[in-house]
């Protein structure tokens, strides 16, 4: 189950999900308001992109768009979708097997039908059965034509598979809120990463890959505060500033709850630092109105911890490490950036 909401927050979403359920021209069932839950409670980027999009065209949804969007965006990839794609893959290569064994087959007949011809020429008065050559011509030929066909078809089903697994894929590395990479997909980097040849095992200290770890300050006091809602505001907020600074190799990273990561695999550690105080600066620097009013937010900041990966450690150390910094910071009286002893 991928909601955690409260009863409050979830009452709050199903209070703005229904109008816009009644506006549009779709059944109102479970599909639906799933669509729109998940689309006032901003949990799902995609998704929220893909329905701006269409709404974009100024008439009501239908039916089929809902079950589309549904299908696409929100829908789970369970076990058994993962096993219906392996089956998809079985059919269309048992499909392939049928139909070149039936190529197989017409053209053994084919070169039967040649040997006989060739054997019966010999016989004195004999003659070619030109009927039979074209028949066993033809039949070949049409044989040929289904499979170069069917190779085609099969061949668009295999890349429509392909796309689904690769969008399955992708969405399981993604935080539904932010956008960011999550905890796995982070993992995932921070392995190709430290196991890749070059930085990772380079004794120069500037070429190491470094890791910055930033936490929002009193996090726990704007939800008491303002809400969860607006608390996720706030960590939509925290993401989208990383996501306009981190470029190249870059990952930022939703790490869990309030807390981020940015992987920094080409930046020295004097970067990661000026990378940090540019962040803290920036989030320091904004406000973020409260619904659709024009209250804003008390100060939001964050506190930070950098460090340089030392070659040979483990990939949990070098987080630990991180982490170590960023309670430096947050002990050192928070909005600051402080960087772990190499």
């Amino acid at each position: 189950m991928k909601y955690n909401h409260s009863k409050t927050e979830s009452a709050e979403y199903l209070r703005l999900a229904l109008p816009l359920m009644s506006r549009h021209d779709a059944p109102l069932h479970p599909i639906s308001y799933a669509v729109w839950y998940e689309y006032v409670s901003g949990m799902n980027r995609a998704l929220n992109e893909a329905v701006d999009a269409l709404t974009a065209r100024g008439t009501p949804l239908q039916k089929d768009d809902i079950e589309a969007l549904f299908n696409r965006h929100v829908a789970d990839i369970t076990n058994e979708a993962a096993a219906s794609i392996s089956h998809e893959f079985q059919r269309i290569v048992g499909a392939i097997s049928t139909s070149t064994g039936e190529v197989i087959k017409e053209s053994d007949h084919f070169g039967q039908t040649l040997l006989d011809i060739e054997r019966n020429s010999s016989l004195p008065g004999a003659t070619i059965d030109i009927k039979a050559l074209i028949a066993s011509t033809q039949s070949m030929q049409a044989s040929t034509s289904s499979l170069k066909t069917k190779l085609a078809e099969s061949q668009r089903e295999i890349e429509a598979l392909r796309e689904e697994v690769t969008r399955a894929r992708d969405a399981s590395l993604i935080d539904a809120l932010t956008g960011l990479t999550n905890r796995r997909g982070f993992d995932q980097a921070l392995a190709a990463c430290l196991g890749s040849p070059g930085a990772a095992d380079k004794g120069e200290p500037a070429a190491q890959p470094c890791l910055l770890m930033c936490d929002i300050d009193h996090f726990k006091r704007v939800n008491d505060t303002y809400g969860h809602l607006f608390g996720d505001r706030v960590i939509r907020a925290v993401a989208q500033v990383l996501k306009e600074n981190v470029k190249g190799r870059d990952t930022a990273v939703r790490y869990g709850g309030e807390e981020f990561i940015v992987l920094l695999p080409d930046t020295p550690l004097d970067g990661a630092r000026a990378l940090g105080e540019k962040l803290r600066r920036t989030i320091e620097g904004g406000r973020i109105k409260k619904g659709g009013s024009e209250d804003v937010s008390a100060r939001i900041t964050i506190s930070l911890g950098a460090t340089r990966y030392i070659p040979g450690e483990s990939a949990a150390l070098f987080i630990e490490r991180a982490d170590k910094a960023l309670y430096a910071a947050k002990n050192g009286g928070r909005n600051q950036v402080c960087v772990a002893a190499a």
